[in-house]
């Protein structure tokens, strides 16, 4: 997802903040790729890839040059094996400009949400006038860890970079599922009531796509097949 973010009239010229007073904040564009399932059609992408997407999306539903984003903020967790500075792949796979300020957020689940709320607070205090900010992930793309040395006996150990980087809690080593089952268990919600809200939400979420609600948030994705140099879209949340 990409959200851009804009001053009051769109106007360019800096207004730094002074005194107690801060500048309004709007948001001129939101939009959002499709989610894809685990290792399935939007895999063969990276997380800057479908950043991209987004970025050009938020832009385009903006109308304004890209050369007016003047800061990128992009939140982005599972970071291994996708090359550096992943915020700024996202905003040059974009076409934006290689001026253009990047900075990657990691706050975990929270990486997209910081980066709009840096992102606003920046703007409030005048230090730009037009930023973009979101989120990107692709947990289909991420690797397996081996430590590096000598190979012990035994044979080697791998660590899902999914579940270490991204599920566990570093400092009592409980999975983000533990986290579920213990709220469960606290607050008393039985299964039932579990895969009844979940057979709800899907069932909402498919009766919202078949009413056409996501029709201005999301945005299509185009996909190279192996085959020839033919691209399909995927265009709903599955």
């Amino acid at each position: 997802m990409a959200a851009f973010f804009s001053r009051g009239s769109l106007g360019f010229v800096r207004n730094y903040s002074s005194g107690v007073h801060l500048n309004d904040v709007v948001i001129v564009s939101a939009v959002r790729t499709p989610i894809g399932s685990f290792g399935g059609s939007l895999s063969s992408l990276t997380a800057p890839q479908l950043g991209a997407v987004a970025i050009q999306g938020a832009i385009e539903r903006a109308g304004i040059p890209k050369e007016e984003v003047k800061e990128v903020l992009m939140g982005n967790v599972l970071q291994a094996n996708i090359g550096q500075a992943p915020a700024r792949q996202a905003t040059l796979f974009a076409g934006l400009p290689k001026s253009t300020v990047c900075t990657t957020i990691n706050k975990v689940c929270a990486s997209g949400m910081k980066s709009v709320m840096i992102g606003a607070q920046m703007l409030m205090c005048g230090e730009q006038d037009v930023i973009l900010a979101g989120g990107m992930e692709s947990m289909s793309n991420v690797p397996f860890y081996m430590k590096r040395g000598e190979t012990s006996y035994g044979g080697l150990r791998l660590n899902d970079g999914v579940v270490f980087d991204g599920l566990t809690d570093v400092y009592n080593g409980i999975h983000m599922g533990n986290c579920a089952e213990n709220t469960a268990r606290n607050m008393n919600i039985s299964r039932e009531e579990q895969d009844d809200y979940a057979i709800s939400s899907y069932k909402r979420t498919a009766q919202a796509q078949k009413d056409g609600i996501f029709r201005n948030e999301v945005i299509p994705v185009s996909v190279k097949q192996k085959k020839g140099k033919i691209s399909k879209k995927f265009v709903l949340s599955v």
